[in-house]
């Protein structure tokens, strides 16, 4: 299992949310591109960028910092306000190796098959970012997570699944950046059920404990954010990771 380092974008700064919160964001004193060529040093192979501003704005706006992180090394998977076509294609441009689309997916889901179709299934992931409704039923956060859709998760991933869909990043939002672990439970329960998909695990990693225990559900990969920055997940665990 691969460790992706993540970096939000927001203006020039490096920062990180609580819950996708844009009240409660925590602000690291990091140079992006710095920042980037430091986990390529580290030996990470891929980076999960995401463009908070673009995400706010529905259309990506961080698009020369994303070029810039792209040529330090490491691939890039890159998302945030992604609404076209066109949008997929800039960030391309910007020399992200993959994109993520949430919204779109949830809301057009016929234009992310079709983009599937034409970029390929090694181009494109799906960011399925999940809350647990009261009813116990798992719905999709959308619009950078200030709203909840009501699409069926099932029938979603049945659609993509027969458009070529591969790569799946998945959030549960009442983890992401609370330092209080990941949700397992969620995990095990998406792999056991979509065996098919590249699961990659984001939200509340907090250690190699974690990352271990993350390992033990099946995952492909998981995003660290925090735990990175701030030192509780060494730099050392992604060289580990990807000579795994």
């Amino acid at each position: 299992m691969k460790i992706i380092p993540a970096i939000d974008l927001q203006g020039s700064r490096v920062v990180r949310l609580r819950q996708g919160d844009f009240t409660q964001a925590r602000t690291f004193e990091h140079d992006p591109l710095a920042l980037a060529g430091r986990y390529a040093r580290a030996g990470a192979a891929w980076l999960h960028v995401v463009d908070l501003d673009g995400a706010r704005a529905a259309q990506p706006l961080q698009l020369a910092s994303i070029a810039r992180i792209a040529g330090s090394g490491p691939r890039v998977q890159a998302g945030g306000g992604v609404r076209t076509r066109d949008d997929v294609q800039r960030l391309f441009d910007a020399g992200a190796r993959r994109v993520v689309v949430g919204s779109v997916a949830v809301r057009a889901p016929e234009d992310f098959a079709r983009w599937l179709r034409e970029f390929g299934s090694e181009r494109l992931c799906l960011a399925l970012d999940l809350r647990l409704g009261d009813d116990g039923r798992w719905r999709p956060a959308i619009d950078a997570w200030q709203e909840t859709g009501d699409a069926d998760v099932g029938e979603l991933l049945r659609r993509f699944i027969d458009a070529g869909l591969r790569h799946v990043l998945s959030t549960d939002v009442a983890h992401d950046g609370m330092a209080a672990g990941p949700n397992l439970a969620l995990y095990h329960r998406l792999v056991a059920q979509w065996p098919s998909f590249d699961w990659i695990a984001s939200g509340g990693v907090r250690d190699r404990a974690d990352v271990d225990a993350l390992r033990e559900t099946g995952v492909a990969a998981c995003v660290a954010g925090t735990a990175l920055l701030d030192g509780s997940l060494s730099l050392e665990a992604l060289a580990c990771s990807h000579a795994a």
